[in-house]
């Protein structure tokens, strides 16, 4: 098919993909524990028809965990397959205060799709499908669709479902729509993403609470002893100083640092934190966050000395690291430097390993070019993103001769994770035109 029928296809079909866009938005469906699963079963099965709808013998799976779905159409004589990955799972909503709107009843405003999922990554899926509705029984490559129904909540059952299904789910080339474009009218492969270690610090100064005018001054409380261990993670100007972590630096491109402030809400008079480009501090350095503190409320603290404290920390790897060994390195670090000989205790939470794709080769070019053709001339930029995608590792690992593609929905503004999340309807055209040149494209290279 040709480019200018590819369009004509893609805006024939777009209409009915934001429809089934904002169903899937409406189901609730998430993996957390202690919330309604139903609905990931039910968001589920709306994807399995979906799929069916396109042609593809589809199934939904599970190794443990929640709900996956598989899809395929075999590939024509000679041609590549492709796997094609996104979500359908989504995070909780939070505070419902501070939403503008339902957020599972999807609504436009000014351009955007206001909803949870309607950017991470329901939209994903609904790029995939808009694709294969665009070629309909011309699909020029083999197919394999697979929607995980847990990555919100950490992927726990992954690596057993690819184990379980390597075979019908090997490919030549991997995409994996579940990242963002660098701006509004600039897309952007994703080439590097920081891994991560999450891990609890407790530390313990007495047996029980005892009386802050009879013992302080003498007796450490655990709160203090607390603050000033975490105090030693940065230096002075808020870069992690422990020994260990890799630090190689060395982003690309760099962001204007006014955009940067209005993206992450920072207010006036706040500096950042580190040093070295803003894309280095946020993609390819360590970063070391204090996410909880457990201690008495204040509204609710007696006047007494705190016999234990405890944080939640969460450390973003650098690419090149190693989850294992940057754990024991921030656990040796803790160790080290708790004040007063207090009593400390480093437990484990989870982690995730970093990644860097190599994103040269006929099937990278095949991508570039989609997305210059989708974006009108605008060449894409590869950037790296600062949060984990950790299953990414493990796709390099299971299939190392297939090419990575990590492409996305998303753009600066489309606020996933946090409330009013959304999705740009334009951007969101040009993605799903993009996804289907791409696919023209991976067929040309594979012959060519």
């Amino acid at each position: 098919m040709s480019e200018a029928e590819l369009r004509a296809a893609i805006t024939r079909e777009f209409p009915g993909v934001r429809a089934d866009l904002e169903r899937l938005v409406r189901i609730p469906g998430i993996a957390f524990d202690g919330f309604d699963h139903t609905h990931v079963d039910r968001s589920a099965e709306a994807v399995a028809e979906l799929l069916r709808g396109c042609g593809l013998d589809t199934r939904i799976v599970r190794s443990g965990g929640q709900p996956a779905v598989i899809g395929s159409r075999p590939a024509p004589p000679g041609a590549p397959t492709v796997l094609l990955y996104a979500h359908h799972d989504v995070q909780p909503v939070g505070d419902l205060f501070l939403w503008e709107s339902d957020p599972f009843e999807p609504v436009e405003r000014d351009g955007r799709l206001y909803g949870r999922g309607a950017a991470d990554d329901k939209a994903g899926i609904m790029a995939h499908v808009a694709a294969l509705r665009a070629f309909g029984d011309a699909l020029p490559v083999g197919v394999v669709l697979f929607i995980e129904g847990e990555e919100e909540y950490g992927s726990d059952s992954l690596e057993r479902l690819l184990e379980e299904h390597r075979d019908e789910l090997a490919a030549d080339v991997i995409v994996i729509a579940d990242s963002g474009n660098w701006d509004i009218g600039v897309p952007a492969l994703t080439t590097s993403l920081r891994g991560i270690v999450n891990c609890f610090v407790e530390v313990r100064t007495a047996e029980h609470a005892v009386h802050s005018g009879m013992f302080g001054g003498l007796v450490p409380d655990a709160l203090t002893v607390l603050v000033k261990l975490l105090a030693t993670l940065h230096d002075d100007d808020g870069t992690v100083v422990v020994e260990g972590l890799v630090s190689p630096g060395g982003a690309v491109v760099d962001y204007p640092e006014d955009r940067l402030r209005a993206e992450a809400s920072v207010l006036d008079g706040v500096s950042f934190v580190g040093t070295g480009r803003l894309t280095e501090r946020l993609w390819t350095k360590p970063a070391l966050s204090i996410l909880g503190v457990d201690a008495p409320r204040t509204s609710e603290a007696p006047n007494a000395l705190v016999p234990s404290a405890k944080a939640k920390l969460s450390l973003r790897l650098a690419p090149g690291d190693e989850p294992k060994s940057a754990y024991a390195a921030v656990k040796a670090h803790l160790e080290k430097h708790v004040p007063w000989g207090a009593q400390v205790e480093v437990t484990f939470e989870h982690d995730g390993e970093p990644c860097v794709i190599d994103a040269t080769g006929p099937m990278f070019d095949a991508a570039r070019d989609a997305f210059r053709t989708a974006w009108d001339g605008v060449s894409p930029v590869d950037i790296g993103v600062g949060g984990s995608i950790p299953f990414i590792a493990t796709f390099q690992e299971m299939f190392p001769g297939a090419a990575i593609l990590v492409t996305g929905v998303e753009d600066p503004h489309s606020l996933a994770h946090g409330p009013n999340e959304s999705l740009h309807l334009g951007e969101f055209a040009r993605v799903c035109l993009a996804e289907t040149l791409l696919l023209r494209n991976v067929a040309n290279a594979a012959t060519s």
